[in-house]
């Protein structure tokens, strides 16, 4: 039971998700998150506003069941697979992070001066909830899919756009940590 409450080594969880990408690949289906949300706006009425959206979902259907998938199974990890809400931080990380006004880094997975409810009301939480929303959303329209589509899908097939993009992500991510975020809080 031990091995189930610890993160899985990367010789487990690897070999699942390439069989898990093998699967896909033989029923020609593809993976990324972006494209169950495209699914999951189709379904909810999106194609009368924006013609992006407007196909048939039910052709999509399984893109449904993924969605119903990451929510039970998170749910699951973290009912009875997680131990603690700590996160192991390199304390170097934790006294950065204490020096932009976020207190008891790895003390939980989110903190609440980001994702509590107080912050998210604030005026500066709902514009950085706002902000995010539409950078993701627009970079993940614009780089033809999200981290998960390129990253595990289209590396793994060799894709060049994916390679750019997987580059770009981490170009942003590195930009956003050391340039901006210190900024914002």
């Amino acid at each position: 039971m031990d091995f189930i409450l610890q993160p899985w080594p990367w010789y487990v969880a690897g070999p699942i998700i390439a069989f898990c990408m093998f699967l896909m690949f033989f029923f020609g289906k593809k993976f990324g998150v972006s494209s169950n949300l495209e699914s999951v706006c189709a379904m909810g009425g999106a194609g009368k506003f924006v013609d992006f959206f407007r196909f048939d979902w039910k052709k999509n259907w399984w893109n449904l069941t993924f969605v119903v998938g990451l929510i039970i199974g998170g749910f699951i990890a973290d009912q009875w697979l997680t131990p603690d809400d700590t996160v192991a931080l390199n304390p170097d990380t934790v006294v950065a992070l204490s020096e932009i006004g976020i207190q008891n880094a790895g003390s939980t997975y989110l903190p609440d001066e980001i994702f509590s409810i107080d912050a998210l009301l604030t005026v500066k939480g709902f514009l950085i909830l706002i902000i995010a929303g539409i950078l993701v959303g627009f970079g993940s329209r614009y780089a033809g899919g999200c981290t998960s589509g390129h990253g595990i899908v289209g590396l793994s097939s060799l894709s060049m756009e994916s390679f750019i993009a997987v580059g770009g992500f981490f170009i942003g991510g590195l930009i956003m940590t050391w340039l901006i975020l210190p900024y914002v809080f």
